[in-house]
């Protein structure tokens, strides 16, 4: 019989909690479903470790919390559309994901979530920061949050890949089999602060890697503003920082969250696969 219990340990005062007590490949209980998706309201990113997952499995587990979608400048993995590899070789001078950002925010409907598995990470370096963007959304003064009610950003999946984010992805080695060559640049309009839709508390909802202007604003006027904002949700004080050991886990909400991979193992291979979620339209 499956358990029925897990364990909830918190990683720091902003965000972030490890899951322990569970398998996640074997059969987990509507009550422990029910434990974790709300672990993962509660800390925004939860991870586990040890865990043995195919990219089948790592596909159902996301239905936990969602449906999961398909990437559009990326193929899956044969057989699983949903889920694609995440690699950086020793011959690669940059990484995938090396700037902070919400996953997927140039869609019209972004994704909501993100699984993130380490089939292979190096001994040192590769791991991840995340920052909490409600705790960001709620230190800001009265007159700022002011200003920002009902403001709208312009978000574009070129922003920093003019010559196209899918030829941005072939040039790194592990990945170069992978991109669409079919894929369309992608942009979207969305709140600068946004409601999440269960828990009801407000987030910024910008970033450096998307978000390239204020909506009736030209990208000169936005930047000074955009650029104040950007910092401030990657205070020190609103992150946390994962270590990726071989099967670990991690599960983030893209509504409440941003993340940067960090580059700091030249020289190495790095081996993740990811999934992610379909969200709803933010407002």
């Amino acid at each position: 019989m499956p358990a029925d219990t897990i364990t909830i340990i918190p990683l720091a005062g902003a965000m972030g909690a490890e899951i322990t007590g569970v398998d996640l490949q074997g059969e987990l209980s509507n009550q422990i479903r029910n434990d974790i998706h709300q672990a993962f309201l509660d800390h925004r990113m939860i991870y586990f470790r040890d865990q043995d997952l195919t990219p089948e499995r790592q596909t159902e587990v996301a239905r936990i919390f969602g449906k999961p979608a398909i990437y559009p400048f990326l193929a899956g993995v044969d057989g699983v559309p949903e889920a694609h590899e995440v690699i950086k070789t020793p011959e690669d001078a940059v990484n995938f994901g090396g700037v902070w950002h919400s996953d997927t925010t140039y869609k019209p409907i972004p994704d909501m979530g993100t699984l993130l598995y380490a089939c292979e990470v190096p001994d040192v370096g590769g791991d991840t920061l995340f920052t909490n963007t409600t705790l960001a959304y709620e230190t800001l003064s009265d007159g700022m949050k002011g200003m920002l009610d009902g403001l709208i950003a312009v978000n574009h999946s070129e922003k920093l890949y003019p010559g196209g984010r899918a030829k941005r992805l072939a040039n790194l080695s592990g990945m170069k089999n992978a991109y669409k060559e079919e894929s369309e640049p992608m942009e979207s309009e969305h709140p600068v602060v946004r409601t999440h839709p269960e828990t009801g508390l407000k987030g910024l909802y910008v970033n450096d890697s998307h978000t390239l202007r204020f909506k009736d604003m030209t990208v000169d006027e936005s930047k000074p503003l955009l650029d104040y904002l950007c910092r401030h949700a990657i205070r020190p004080e609103f992150t946390c920082r994962l270590k990726w050991l071989p099967g670990t886990l991690a599960v983030w909400d893209n509504r409440c969250t941003q993340h940067y991979a960090l580059d700091d193992y030249p020289g190495k291979y790095r081996h993740m696969r990811r999934v992610t979620i379909e969200g709803d339209k933010p407002a």
